[in-house]
């Protein structure tokens, strides 16, 4: 069984190892989506969507909203904040009966990229 969370921030970065217009500075609304994977406990939950919701709150919303990437990843295109995003949560949110399956992390309306754990096989 799978649940997620989804989060928006708003944030600026480069992309400095780039050639185009994404080399200049800019920003983004970005949707961030938390997926895990598990089965429902004693209390009939994979994990409770509040503490999903602090903990996502605690260890990226507040670090990226209204930042800077580029203070925090050196390449921050979507597929590295989606890793960075997954090496920050990924020990946070596992449990007995549930583990992170899926980071999304849209730059877009349009334009996403998902971070599998078969990824990192």
């Amino acid at each position: 069984m799978l649940l997620s969370k989804e989060f928006t921030f708003d944030a600026a970065h480069n992309l400095v190892n780039y050639h185009g217009k994404c080399e200049k500075l800019h920003g983004h609304t970005y949707k961030l989506k938390v997926v895990l994977e598990g089965q429902p406990d004693s209390e009939g939950m994979i994990m409770d969507f509040c503490e999903l919701s602090s903990i996502i709150k605690e260890l990226v919303i507040a670090r990226l909203d209204h930042a800077y990437i580029n203070d925090l990843i050196a390449q921050p295109s979507a597929e590295n904040i989606a890793i960075w995003v997954w090496k920050e949560i990924e020990e946070k949110v596992k449990r007995e009966n549930c583990n992170l399956y899926e980071v999304h992390v849209w730059e877009t309306a349009t334009s996403c990229v998902i971070l599998r754990k078969t990824d990192f096989n």
